[in-house]
């Protein structure tokens, strides 16, 4: 297991590797596995870069973000500006239906809502518009249509973490009431750890996941 300060210098080299990342301007804090950041950023995806980046890093337990985004003069827009360019690029998107999703912009932060069937259609909305210059921060609040039937919905997660998981699975176990996925148990890694998250997304019909499992 790593000491903490071997943690440390871990996340401060892979912030140096990730392109989209001023390292320089990121503190990093480690405190028993725990990650903070903090410092301030030249974008909303600077920021987004960095948080990927540390989770990339073996040994991760958890990650706290005291990062703000100071966007130049060269860099705000109005409001109105960034609302127009998020529903421009929603509609060339084709992973996302047209008209499910409405935007609504203040201060430069985006809520996203309206409802779709599947997380990857949710997230790609999302990873979009996090590209747009003058954002500031994307709140993600679109739902995902309930499926009829929990038990698929278990099964096909259960198949689909037994495809991809490189550990044992049997320490992972999955509760679906509803739409709603709650996972418990034990993984390797944080990379194990979203392995298995993106697994339970991959169901149509999950509206939450609730990942409550352990990092070892």
């Amino acid at each position: 297991m790593k000491t903490d300060t071997q943690l440390q210098q871990d996340v401060m080299a892979e912030l140096k590797w990730e392109p989209s990342v001023h390292a320089s301007q990121i503190g990093v804090e480690v405190k028993d596995g725990v990650v903070t950041l903090a410092g301030e950023v030249s974008s909303y995806l600077e920021k987004w870069g960095a948080e990927r980046a540390v989770q990339r890093v073996v040994g991760v337990r958890a990650l706290a973000i005291d990062m703000t985004v100071k966007l130049s003069q060269m860099g705000k827009r109005t409001d109105t500006d960034i609302a127009a360019s998020a529903r421009n690029v929603l509609s060339w998107t084709n992973s996302v239906p047209i008209d499910t999703v409405q935007v609504l912009v203040e201060d430069g932060w985006i809520t996203l809502s309206g409802e779709v069937v599947w997380n990857y259609q949710r997230s790609d909305a999302a990873d979009r518009v996090r590209l747009l210059p003058g954002v500031r921060g994307v709140s993600n609040q679109i739902s995902i249509k309930p499926r009829a039937s929990a038990i698929v919905v278990k099964s096909e997660i259960e198949d689909a973490i037994k495809r991809r998981a490189t550990s044992d699975t049997k320490t992972i176990v999955v509760d679906v009431t509803g739409g709603d996925v709650t996972l418990t148990g034990t993984v390797g890694s944080w990379t194990e750890r979203d392995l298995v998250v993106h697994s339970a997304w991959g169901s149509p019909g999950v509206r939450q996941v609730f990942d409550r499992m352990t990092i070892i």
